[in-house]
């Protein structure tokens, strides 16, 4: 079976009791300063987005997964990795 090519979306966010000084700050200066004090909370994190070949969309999940654990694209003690999206292409 010839591999198909996927379009895959990933979130890597801080989990909920590891600091995040980069929310903090836009929380502090860039939000309550100008007057947004409705936001309770802000967290940050990165997203990828990822065009890679496979067998079918499961197989393309694990690759990225595994990827981003060899490579150590994320910390797993502090951040938390999502898969958003596996669309086909």
């Amino acid at each position: 079976m010839a591999q198909m090519e996927f379009i895959i979306e990933i979130s890597l966010e801080n989990k909920p009791a590891a600091r995040d000084p980069i929310a903090e700050t836009i929380k502090r200066d860039l939000l309550a300063k100008k007057g947004y004090t409705n936001v309770s909370k802000v967290r940050s994190g990165q997203y990828l987005r990822l065009i890679l070949k496979a067998n079918d969309e499961e197989d393309a999940t694990k690759i990225v997964i595994s990827m981003c654990n060899d490579l150590r694209l994320f910390n797993s003690v502090t951040q938390t990795l999502n898969i958003i999206n596996v669309k086909k292409l």
